[in-house]
């Protein structure tokens, strides 16, 4: 038997030892990663229940109680007004209200007008309109842009945990690499009866010869 020759992967404690540090690199990234996220989330010694830079403050109860709300609730009656002033419907009706009007104020008699031209009470509710419109606008923006951050956060984890099971994925790929390279393959074993067969022959023809 040739006892020079060996199996594949025999000769690797080299690639053991440096899988075993890549692991180990790997791992202390994780552990270094969850203490940041730990250090992140740690409530800050001096800004009381603040947790994030990016909250304010809760500011300190005055001497004035003002009335309290559900701001979730007008949030939410913020947003359906918002998104009905961006409809065509809401142009059309008042589009209908303001030729009413003006008819109404025009072509009708004194007795029953109410506000003649130039129109300012017309003018005046128009302008209302338009100043509560932009806040309530920018309220169910503002809505939007954290239901937006809350999402890309969301998202953010989701990718960690897959980046995460990917990367021991392909750890468990490795070792399986590693385990199936030190397995004998078919050729080896051929390899190896053949060496056999042809050991045992020589000796029976040296038998024979004696």
């Amino acid at each position: 038997m040739d006892a020079d020759r060996k199996r594949p992967g025999d000769g690797g404690p080299g690639q053991r030892i440096q899988g075993e540090l890549r692991e180990l690199r790997q791992l202390r990234e994780l552990r270094a990663r969850e203490q940041r996220g730990r250090r992140e989330e740690r409530p800050s010694p001096s800004g009381g229940s603040r947790t994030r830079l990016d909250q304010p403050r809760t500011g300190r109860p005055g001497l004035v109680r003002l009335p309290a709300w559900d701001p979730e609730a007008f949030g939410k009656l913020s947003e359906r007004i918002a998104r009905f002033l961006g409809t065509g419907r809401f142009i059309v009706w008042m589009t209908v209200v303001i030729i009413a009007w003006v008819v109404w104020n025009t072509l009708l008699p004194e007795s029953v007008r109410f506000d003649d031209y130039p129109f300012i009470f017309l003018t005046l509710m128009l302008s209302l309109q338009a100043s509560y419109a932009a806040p309530l606008i920018l309220l169910a923006q503002n809505r939007q842009d954290d239901r937006d951050r809350v999402n890309m956060e969301q998202d953010r984890a989701r990718s960690d945990r897959n980046i995460a099971d990917t990367e021991y994925l392909t750890r468990e790929v490795a070792a399986l690499r590693q385990g199936l390279g030190e397995v004998a393959t078919r050729d080896f074993v051929r390899s190896e009866l053949q060496s056999l067969l042809k050991e045992l022959d020589e000796r029976r023809e040296s038998a024979d010869t004696l």
